[in-house]
């Protein structure tokens, strides 16, 4: 009798919903890493999802399931509050932006690590938090995720330069939310700034192609990769995506004029 086929049919059910997550977490993430790496705000997606986290801790520690509307609603209403927060900072000290961005990081991860302290599967929560479980995604479940992510694109694409601050800041923390969940903080991180490094000495109008050209092979690569070592996917994607991005920050180097970015100019926001 033959086993292949079931034994692909597994395989596929394993990892075809983990590149579909992949490919949500970039329709999404590689316009806004451009826009905050322009800003010269890249940490910005580490304290949101780093508040986000903090927030499904405490509504884990008041004993809601894991799994129910209430840790969704409580990390969404985190990372909306550390959204305002940035707001206001950024309209008080405009200048040390990025430090307080810092700072709220850490201050969300050593709350987290305090509530996780007395907790027997701390280290396996944080674990999670930090590089996901895309393998274990389920595509049902990413029908909600793709419908937030394409109202979110319409938003960006079509209104970016109304929303303001206080518009970006929580347009930001709404899809960083739902990726955080998905795939863990240090893959969001990479997703958001590995594609839009190797896409900065491009021409602005090949940015948006390079990017996600980079983070599709990077997950691609990564997940195959992890499923076949059986390594962490999170951080084999994360290894990934660094690898494909110096391969294109070096073609750059070798494309045509027309191709790359002016030298002595700054790289222009994506529209």
């Amino acid at each position: 009798m033959d086993t292949a086929a079931p034994d692909i049919s597994i395989q596929l059910g394993i990892l075809l919903p983990a590149f579909v997550a992949g490919l949500l977490v970039l329709s999404t993430h590689v316009p806004l890493g451009q826009h905050v790496l322009n800003r010269g705000i890249v940490f910005i997606d580490l304290a949101i999802a780093q508040v986000a986290g903090l927030g499904v801790t405490v509504a884990s520690a008041m004993g809601f399931e894991a799994e129910g509307w209430t840790i969704q609603a409580a990390a969404v209403i985190a990372a909306l509050l550390g959204a305002v927060l940035l707001t206001l900072t950024e309209k008080i000290w405009p200048e040390v932006q990025e430090a307080l961005i810092g700072v709220l990081f850490v201050v969300a991860a050593c709350i987290e690590l305090l509530l996780l302290a007395g907790n027997p599967h701390g280290g396996e929560k944080l674990k999670d938090l930090l590089v996901g479980q895309i393998l274990f995604v389920d595509l049902a479940s990413l029908w909600p995720i793709a419908l937030l992510y394409a109202l979110s694109l319409g938003v960006w694409f079509g209104l970016r330069n109304r929303l303001g601050q206080i518009g970006f800041y929580m347009l930001f923390a709404l899809v960083v939310t739902q990726s955080v969940q998905m795939v863990g903080i240090y893959l969001v991180f990479a997703s958001l700034i590995l594609p839009a490094l190797a896409a900065r000495r491009y021409a602005p109008r090949l940015r948006l192609a390079i990017g996600y050209g980079v983070g599709l092979i990077g997950y691609v690569l990564g997940i195959v990769v992890s499923f076949l070592t059986d390594l962490p996917t999170g951080a084999v994607v994360v290894v990934a995506l660094l690898a494909v991005m110096i391969l294109a920050a070096l073609g750059s180097l070798f494309v045509p004029a027309s191709m790359r970015a002016p030298q002595d100019a700054r790289p222009e926001p994506t529209h």
